[in-house]
């Protein structure tokens, strides 16, 4: 069902230093900050040949990734991001074997423009999942 690994999420506390420690420090390619309202994040992808890097930092006080911070204050991997092809077929698999979906339990749109789902970490070795239909 999963396809290739999309991106690798790191919650951080100061967005500009992340940045500069993958642009300047590594030589990476970074996008510029994108203010995702619905989510309660910004983000910034970092480019690497074979996945990226998604650097999350929290957008108002009700942000998850602010919740998150509380608990690991040097921020962290926040979650791990892989492909499917069809979202509906895949949320489906997963219902019926048990698992849980986060939120509504429906596909909405995530920081790509494409359809995405989070999975309950409990379900998956503690690791927060995200899918996302490409």
């Amino acid at each position: 069902m999963i396809g290739k690994l999309n991106h690798v999420a790191i919650a951080v506390t100061d967005l500009d230093a992340a940045v500069a420690l993958y642009r300047d420090t590594l030589g990476a390619t970074v996008s510029e900050a994108v203010e995702q309202p619905d989510h309660g994040v910004i983000t910034v992808f970092v480019e690497l040949p074979n996945t990226k890097i998604e650097l999350l930092y929290p957008l108002g006080d009700n942000s998850p990734i602010q919740g998150f911070l509380n608990k690991n204050a040097s921020g962290g991997i926040h979650h791990l991001c892989y492909e499917v092809e069809d979202i509906h077929a895949a949320k489906d698999k997963l219902v019926a074997d048990g698992m849980r979906i986060l939120g509504s339990g429906e596909p909405r749109i995530g920081a790509h423009g494409k359809p995405i789902l989070f999975l309950h970490p409990k379900d998956f070795c503690g690791t927060l999942v995200e899918l996302e239909e490409v």
